[in-house]
Formats: C-alpha cells, structure tokens, sequence
C-alpha cells in the first residue's frame, strides 16, 4: 500500500512530496522529496498520523443540544447535566448501545479520530442485575468500534459508591459491581476474551475518588498493573470532589490516588482542573499522564485546567472529547492554548506541535497503544489528511500547515482517514456507515424516544 502526501507532519517538521508505504496493518516507510509514483493515492492537503481520542463517554452524545437549560429561572452545573446524563444511561440496552456507539465512533473517524478510549461504567441491567454475559455492554462498545472502523481501548470502570460513604442509587445502580473484587472478576474476564489482539484492548479505570472507596483503589491499581494495562481516572473535576475527599481522608483526591498506588506512567488523569501545587507536582514527578477535555469541561462550567503546568511539572498531555458536546480534536487542542490565554492574559504557551503530540503520540500511548501516533517504519499505518484549501485554511503557507491545522482548521476538514492500513474515509465520506447523520439521528432518536424538534 502506498500513499503520497502533499505535505506531512511527523512530529519534527513539516515536509513535501512525501511517499508512505505500508505493508499489513504497519508503515515500512515514509520518505520526504519523493515525486509521487503513478498510480499512488493523492493525499492532497496536510497528513497528520492518526488522531487518538482519549476520553469518551458514547452515551452522552444523546444529550448534545439537549441539556443546555435548566429550569426557568435557575443556572445550570455539572451536577444538574448529570441527573439528565443519568436518564440516558437508565435507557439504553447492548443493542441500542452498540447502535449508538457505532454512530459516535464513525463520527470521530470522519474527525479523523483512529484510536478511542471509552471510559466505560454502564455495566448492568436497570436496577443493577447482570446480562446473562455480564460483559454484553462492554462487548456492545467493541462491536461498535469494529462497526465504524476505529481501533478502541476498552476502560473498565470500577464505580461502587454514589458518592464517599453513599450507596449506589437508581440509574447508578447499573454501574456497580458489589465490590473490587467483583468488578476485576466481570473485567478480568473481558480482558482475557479480547486479548491484546486485533482493533480492541482492555484497559482499567477508576471512576473516581467519590465512587471508589479507599480500600478499593489499591485493588483496581493491581488490577492494570498485574495485566500492564492503562489506567484511567476522574480527577479533581470538581471542588466539590476535593472538599468531600479532604473531609473524609484528609487529602486531595491526588494525594488519596498516590497512597492506593494509582499514579504512575500507565495512569492518566481525566480533567484534573482543581489541583493544589503539590497535586501538580506528585501528578508529574511519577510521569502520570493528565487527559484534557476542554470542550466539555467548558461545557459543563468546570473551570480551565492547569494543562502548562502540569506538563512542565512532567506530566504528559492527552485529548479527549468525553461527552461529545463537540468531536474535534482540533478543537481541543486549540482550546489547550486559547484557554491558557483566557487565565493569563498572554500568548504562546503552546507549540502547534506540541498540541499536535498530545492528539496524537501521547493520547495512543495513554490508551496503551505505544505503536501509533507517529507517521514512521513500524508505526501502526494510521494517517489523517487535513484539507489545506477550505474557507477555514485557504491561503496557509505551507511551512506552517502544522499552525493552520490546530489553530484554524476543524473537523469538516479531514478528507481521508486510514486505521491499521484500512482507508476507513475518503474525500470526508465513511466508507464503513452510509449516512452517518442518518444513524447519529436513528439512534438518539432511539434513546431519547423525540426527534429533531
């Protein structure tokens, strides 16, 4: 397989006229000033590796548009979107699920999404009683993946409390496993099903501080850790996390996942908005990777992380577009920098390049894909052409199509996308899911029981 680039990013500049080959799911080589071979696919615009979205919830692409207002004469938080969260999460079955899911990821690969990370904690029956196979949703989400053509990584989400020292209650009763030891049962036998094979792999997560007591943590920890598996975690999203962990432990909800033994290289933190100094510092000295959502985390009035910091402090910064109110990577990136603008009143804390790294190298290694991300010989053969002559691009001098990708550029304008070797989209159409409009509207419209009022 070959393909010949106008222009391509592999992470240490831009250059022209580049020749990709693969063979199988991997790249054997990538060779800049190469005249474009007859016969060779045209990837006209800027070529990017694969775009890794580290952070998802599916099921909440059923609410976009759906839970801007609260009631008259109130303001909305995260907690108020959270009880309209819950009323999706109380519908939705493993087939209405996958339906869903594979709607979503096709949408991620038409935004050149080749890697997802699922955060998965919609485990059980309304109520709370298991499937025949207790992993019938989670298999819904891998289904899902294969449907739309993106490789995923499956987080197991081990959610016991509906809050420190609260039982599980109504539509959280679905999220639970009774305990520890339960939940790595139920995702011990999934990780040993799926393998490290194939377009799927089986991660951990701790939900967070609030839904995993802290004689737990240390379980889950070992749990990853035995299988060298990713961990992933809520943190810090809240104040409201931080001032009921620091009452009942004593410590930041940092400090709390640092004593279980949660920290480390494998681990990425979600969010991690309302840190202390010394939260920042133990999230980097042990490498732990740190996971902003800025969309969502403006969406839901969360606050504006401290992303330069941590990264300074040794942390590695990933993307993730976790409840969907938008999937552009592109986005998320630019809103790293802008939103650093916004807190500082000052310019140019991030490299386009920089932010580039962190939607691609560093999200794949934080879903445990080590082998993605970057466009050279044994890499998995993933790419994105990113159009450089659209109303958003037009105009952009080619030495810095990286600045126009992440600065101007969005979504609308991936026109290719291949996964594994796989051409999954072309000329901005997926090759995989007909409409996807069409099966983004089907299944909401499934869930929500209404359609476009």
């Amino acid at each position: 397989m070959q393909w010949h680039a106008e222009y391509a990013w592999s992470g240490d500049g831009i250059a022209a006229d580049v020749l990709i080959e693969a063979e199988g799911d991997r790249f054997t080589a990538v060779t800049p000033g190469v005249p474009a071979p007859p016969g060779t696919p045209r990837l006209k615009g800027l070529t990017l590796p694969g775009l890794a979205n580290a952070h998802s919830h599916a099921f909440h692409r059923a609410l976009r548009g759906r839970a801007q207002s609260a009631a008259p004469g109130t303001r909305g938080d995260f907690w108020t979107w959270r009880g309209r969260m819950y009323q999706v999460a109380d519908r939705l079955d493993p087939g209405s699920y996958r339906a869903l899911a594979t709607a979503v990821y096709a949408e991620m690969a038409l935004a050149g999404v080749s890697c997802v990370g699922e955060f998965h904690y919609l485990h059980h029956r309304p109520g709370g009683a298991p499937y025949d196979d207790p992993n019938a949703m989670g298999e819904a989400l891998i289904a899902a993946a294969a449907d739309a053509g993106v490789r995923i990584t499956l987080l197991d989400a081990c959610y016991l409390t509906g809050g420190i020292g609260r039982p599980l209650q109504g539509p959280q009763l679905r999220f639970g496993d009774g305990g520890a030891a339960g939940w790595a049962r139920r995702a011990g036998a999934l990780h040993e099903r799926t393998g490290d094979a194939g377009h799927a792999r089986v991660g951990a997560a701790i939900h967070s501080v609030r839904a995993v007591p802290r004689e737990q943590i240390r379980a889950v920890a070992e749990w990853a850790g035995e299988r060298d598996a990713p961990l992933h975690v809520h943190l810090s999203e809240q104040p409201a996390e931080n001032e009921a962990c620091l009452e009942a432990y004593g410590m930041t909800p940092a400090g709390l996942l640092a004593e279980g033994g949660a920290l480390g290289p494998r681990t990425v933190a979600v969010h991690a908005t309302h840190l202390t100094p010394g939260d920042i510092s133990l999230l980097g000295s042990t490498g732990t990777g740190v996971c902003m959502c800025p969309t969502t985390e403006r969406d839901l009035a969360d606050g504006i992380g401290p992303a330069r910091d941590l990264a300074r402090a040794g942390s590695p910064i990933s993307l993730g577009s976790d409840q969907h109110a938008v999937i552009d990577l592109f986005e998320e990136a630019r809103a790293v920098e802008l939103d650093e603008r916004l807190r500082t009143r000052e310019r140019g804390h991030w490299t386009a390049g920089e932010l580039l790294a962190a939607a691609t190298r560093h999200g794949h290694a934080g879903l445990g894909w080590p082998e993605a991300g970057r466009l050279e010989p044994g890499a998995l053969a993933d790419l994105v052409t990113v159009a450089l002559d659209s109303v958003r691009t037009a105009g952009t001098d080619p030495a810095l199509a990286a600045e126009a990708a992440v600065f101007a550029a969005t979504a609308a304008d991936v026109r290719t996308v291949v996964v594994s070797g796989r051409e999954i989209v072309r000329d901005g159409r997926h090759l995989l899911v007909e409409s996807v409009p069409s099966a983004l509207h089907a299944a909401v419209t499934a869930v929500t029981g209404k359609g476009n009022e």
